[in-house]
């Protein structure tokens, strides 16, 4: 009975410090923090620095027109700002498109062997002093660029974070209302992180590094962006969190096609730990394992199995010693679940109820780590991965 109630309480811990507590303890942390050193403000340089813009892309011909569009609105000089694509494996129009716009530079090998192998590729042609990363897919704001270049200001710097926006459609699906809100908390986190001390990773829709941190990554990394931002903190350097640099994406055009997605991130966020694992070591890196684990490692690792141990482990609690604290919680899970199973039931007739989706949306996700440390051993060797369809 007591190794039971002590697994109970543990297993209840861990699971309300990954998804609340650790907020509520960064932004305490955070306020203290900034009440000895209060934020400074960056300003642009009187010079501004040559960026490339890296596109790498797959069979992405939709969007082509769309996103050179997107590039022709940035506010920053032409002749400071260099646009590349990288299109290896593609089969469709793309490249024959983009012939079409002679500020391009298109690296392309006909060999489709994922998008890290393509990042991997293309960096050693890139010869300015920063990169931006985007997705084909994804639409900047137009003073995204501009605002990267500010963050950069600071040596310590050597990776941005830009945010990651989903485009909420009229007629909404539990994918892209949970998406949606899902980045929203995460976005809190990210720049709270990065106050206290760096941000923990950055979302391949929009993110910059200092080129010459770049480091080749295995060719089966499946979380590249992830990998490669943290291996530049590794370094020392940190991550800044830019608000103001936002590349705003549709939602996945399905829950079945955001599965995909959770999936493989998931997957990549657990592979992740194990080429990592130098920063679980808080007497090297301090704080910033503190955060790692917190933000990350939890997330992707034992919080989800526990989380779907809790109910099990508390029905035989009931079951053993009906004290009320344990037929509240029951009933508290009991009705979590029913809420998400609502959420999924409207989900499939698209109606709209950010109030289902939420607990919907975050058991969905739960179960996509799960599911995540079998696609891990699945995609063993290969970084190639399906891509989900967007609304």
């Amino acid at each position: 009975m007591y190794i039971v109630e002590l697994l109970f309480w543990i297993s209840l811990s861990i699971i309300v410090y990954t998804y609340l507590g650790y907020g509520i303890v960064l932004y305490l942390l955070v306020k203290i923090k900034e009440l000895f050193s209060p934020r400074k403000t960056g300003q642009l340089p009187d010079e501004l620095p040559e960026i490339t813009l890296l596109i790498a892309a797959f069979n992405e011909e939709l969007v082509v027109e769309e996103k050179m569009k997107n590039c022709s609105s940035l506010n920053y000089p032409t002749d400071k700002l260099h646009i590349y694509w990288v299109t290896d494996g593609s089969n469709d129009n793309t490249n024959t498109l983009l012939a079409n716009y002679p500020e391009v530079t298109t690296l392309y090998e006909p060999a489709r062997e994922g998008k890290t192998a393509a990042l991997n590729r293309a960096l050693p042609f890139i010869k300015t002093p920063f990169v931006v990363f985007t997705d084909a897919n994804t639409m900047l704001n137009a003073d995204a660029i501009r605002e990267i270049a500010i963050c950069f200001v600071d040596e310590k710097v050597g990776c941005v974070a830009g945010e990651k926006r989903v485009a909420l459609q009229e007629k909404g699906n539990a994918a892209t209302s949970g998406e949606g809100i899902y980045w929203k908390y995460e976005s809190v986190l990210k720049e709270l992180d990065a106050r206290l001390h760096t941000a923990v990773g950055a979302a391949g829709e929009l993110f910059a590094i200092r080129t010459h941190l770049f480091e080749t990554m295995d060719k089966d990394t499946l979380l590249d962006d992830f990998i490669l931002s943290l291996r530049i903190v590794q370094k020392g350097y940190k991550i800044d969190y830019c608000s103001k640099a936002y590349a705003v994406e549709g939602g996945s055009a399905s829950i079945r096609d955001e599965k995909k997605r959770k999936v493989r991130i998931a997957a990549g966020g657990i592979q992740s730990i194990g080429r990592l694992k130098s920063l679980l070591n808080p007497f090297k890196h301090g704080i910033l394992t503190f955060q790692y684990v917190s933000h990350r490692v939890l997330r992707w690792s034992i919080t989800p199995i526990l989380l779907f141990l809790l109910l099990p482990i508390n029905i035989a609690l009931v079951a053993l010693h009906a004290a009320p604290i344990y037929l509240f919680i029951l009933a508290a899970q009991l009705l979590f679940y029913l809420l998400g199973l609502g959420g999924y039931y409207l989900s499939t007739k698209e109606i709209k109820n950010k109030v289902l989706y939420i607990p919907y949306y975050f058991l969905f996700m739960n179960s996509c780590v799960i599911e995540g440390f079998f696609y891990v051993q699945k995609k063993k060797g290969t970084g190639v991965w399906e891509k989900s369809k967007r609304a």
